[in-house]
């Protein structure tokens, strides 16, 4: 199957003015990792990460090195990257990294 890729809107976390929403691409690769997701922000930011750590954040605070995801109330979930520069929060609707995960269930590595 395919490349799974969806764009949604995230707030980016800061203590300066709040920029609004900004657009954040959630992509899944099964032939290239299976195992992992990417997020991609504004700019030359991407994260690849477990998608186990994504599911498992969307429930209750998750941690693996250097990300970190938890629920932010009802609606919305927090993603927490580390670098040796600063920490990045970006925020979701926890409903948009549903259905990202839900299609990221069927897609499945092409077997040569």
């Amino acid at each position: 199957m395919s490349v799974v890729e969806q764009y949604a809107r995230a707030h980016i976390v800061t203590d300066e003015d709040d920029p609004g929403a900004v657009p954040v691409v959630l992509r899944y690769d099964p032939d290239a990792d299976p195992r992992s997701v990417r997020v991609g922000l504004p700019g030359p930011h991407e994260w690849t990460f477990s998608r186990a750590l994504l599911e498992r954040g969307l429930r209750a605070p998750a941690e693996s090195g250097a990300v970190r995801v938890w629920p932010c109330g009802r609606v919305q979930a927090v993603v927490e990257f580390h670098t040796d520069h600063g920490v990045e929060l970006v925020q979701f609707e926890s409903k948009a990294l549903v259905r990202f995960l839900l299609r990221t269930y069927f897609a499945e590595p092409v077997r040569g």
